[in-house]
């Protein structure tokens, strides 16, 4: 048996009668259509009917939300909340064409509220989306080969590649693998185009879901590629990371690391976020031998009942890595060779005019929060009907202009000078933050972010300036809640919401994302914030060693204690 056909069927090690709600849903589904077909049909109502069908339509890249600002309103109305939708893109790597991005653009204007978001996992967001336009939109996406499969659900997410392109040739054949691996472990069924395409069911002997089977994943599983010295994909936090190694020679294979995760229960001890565990390398020829065989251990080992308790890292913890690996080797038909050397010395992005050897110009554009407004759409879409290479979505929210050639570099100037988009303008404190949506869309929201995170660093950049520290990079990472989209588990200064205008502050992550962050203060509001921060920033510019990061400081000065594993996080 070859790695490129290992057996990717289900060990069907978990009997259904021990299965969870969400389980037993998946199970019935037939394979994720349910009954989304008639649910779009209903017009009595701007929302899925039935609750089965808003999970599975996360399946299909699509979150049933309501609009939160005037939700109470509407109940005191007696009407039913303003149900809308967002709709999330796959789009392996960050890599869109002009083509595309038109496209995009055109869709969010018809459809999706004159706005789009880039983000943390370098793809795009659709919100404000009405239930009629959502297959006008997923159709219109399809024009351009862009999809929205398994952007969401109980899968192989969207897979993240570095985007800087600094090494033309070798950043090409990582961004490649990336590709092939995203389309390698997307679900096979034919659901999304029944339902979506409007095609017609095909009766087939062969299984619908050879690799996942008819409950897919415990939960999500995301999947990364890093390529050396950048961490911009914040590697440690993927459930498999793929750490590129080159030689002389190009592309070799990559380091492996499992078991990474962010999301987190604040009232359930037992939730932390996790680094992933370096366990070895693969040549490139093994690669999706490998990705098989991780995910196959999580599909068939992973917790059914408890979905608190669903994702890999717990997996890994509960069973012990020793254990984890040898199933994983086993599964691949190899061992895994030595762990190779690497260096991470940046998690951010490289802002300016970049050149590579092939002659290209790279221009990497700050976009707050990833919010493209009508301003920037207006923007984008001028620079896209005269760009001939691509657009990269970045980890950090922004926009690398890629490709670009030398006769071309006046003109894409001229447009981000028109519409005021150099990048000179933004502080490196700004530069080094990210938010998640939260308010007024994410049902799970429990405070502000993204609507928050301005003011909030006014505030910090004031306290930074008066300290000296205005050139300062430091990373700050802000989620509405403790599912952890923005990854603020590692930033060196991490918030979560716990209520309207109250966050938990967490302090000491790694500056290129290689330590967790503990928390220092819980549930406090605002002016606690500016307090602590004040205080702390304080100390680090008085007592701080050479070159020494503001994470770094807030450990060895005792301020918080280092987390030396997830499982240490609460304590």
């Amino acid at each position: 048996m070859t790695n490129e056909t290992i057996d990717r069927s289900r060990d069907l090690s978990q009997p259904l009668d021990r299965l969870g709600p969400d389980e037993s849903m998946k199970d019935r589904s037939d394979y994720l259509r349910g009954s989304i077909c008639e649910g779009l049909l209903d017009r009595i109502t701007g929302a899925v009917p039935s609750d089965d069908d808003v999970k599975l339509m996360k399946f299909h890249g699509i979150y049933q939300q309501d609009d939160r600002d005037v939700r109470d309103e509407r109940r005191r109305q007696k009407l039913e909340p303003a149900y809308q939708f967002m709709i999330r893109v796959r789009l392996p790597g960050g890599v869109c064409s002009p083509a595309q991005w038109l496209k995009l653009d055109e869709l969010a204007r018809a459809h999706g509220g004159e706005t789009l978001r880039i983000t943390t996992r370098q793809t795009f967001q659709f919100h404000w989306v009405l239930k009629d336009s959502l297959r006008p939109i997923i159709q219109g996406l399809h024009d351009t080969l862009l999809d929205t499969v398994a952007a969401c659900g109980d899968d192989s997410r969207g897979v993240m590649c570095t985007v800087d392109p600094q090494s033309s040739q070798f950043h090409a054949d990582v961004a490649a693998m990336a590709k092939r691996v995203s389309d390698h472990v997307i679900p096979k069924t034919r659901a999304y185009h029944e339902i979506w395409y409007g095609d017609e069911r095909v009766a087939s002997s062969e299984p619908e879901e050879p690799f996942y089977g008819r409950t897919y994943m415990p939960r999500k599983f995301k999947i990364g590629f890093a390529l050396p010295p950048s961490n911009d994909i914040d590697v440690y936090t993927q459930d498999l990371g793929f750490i590129a190694i080159g030689g002389p020679g190009g592309l070799e294979g990559f380091n492996v690391v499992i078991g990474g995760g962010m999301g987190r229960t604040d009232q359930a001890p037992e939730t932390y976020p996790r680094l992933a565990s370096l366990v070895g390398f693969v040549p490139v020829d093994r690669v999706i031998a490998c990705a098989d065989a991780v995910m196959a251990v999580q599909r068939d080992y992973g917790d059914r009942k408890d979905r608190l308790r669903a994702r890999f890292k717990y997996t890994i913890d509960d069973k012990g890595l020793d254990w984890i690996k040898a199933c994983i080797e086993e599964r691949m038909g190899t061992h895994f060779d030595e762990a190779r050397p690497f260096e991470f010395a940046s998690n951010g992005d490289s802002y300016g005019w970049n050149s590579t050897p092939d002659g290209r110009h790279h221009r990497t554009v700050f976009i707050r929060s990833g919010r493209l407004d009508l301003k920037l759409l207006d923007a984008f879409r001028d620079i896209a009907r005269i760009h001939r290479g691509t657009f990269r979505m970045t980890p950090n929210q922004n926009v690398i202009i890629a490709g670009v050639r030398t006769d071309d570099r006046a003109a894409i100037d001229a447009l981000l000078a028109e519409y005021g988009l150099g990048a000179e303008n933004v502080s490196p404190f700004r530069r080094n933050a990210i938010s998640c949506v939260a308010f007024p869309t994410c049902g799970l929201a429990m405070a502000e972010s993204e609507r928050y995170l301005p003011a909030l660093m006014e505030n910090v950049e004031e306290i930074l300036d008066r300290h000296g520290l205005a050139d300062e990079p430091i990373t700050l990472r802000m989620s509405g809640c403790p599912n952890g989209c923005s990854r603020p588990y590692i930033a060196e200064i991490g918030l979560t919401g716990r209520a309207p205008g109250k966050y938990n502050l967490y302090l000491g992550g790694g500056f290129h994302g290689e330590r967790l962050n503990r928390m220092i203060r819980e549930n406090i509001n605002v002016g606690e914030i500016l307090e602590v921060l004040d205080e702390t920033l304080g100390r680090y510019a008085r007592e701080r060693e050479p070159g020494e990061r503001f994470g770094d400081f807030t450990v060895r000065a005792g301020i918080v204690r280092a987390v030396t594993e997830g499982r240490l996080f609460n304590e």
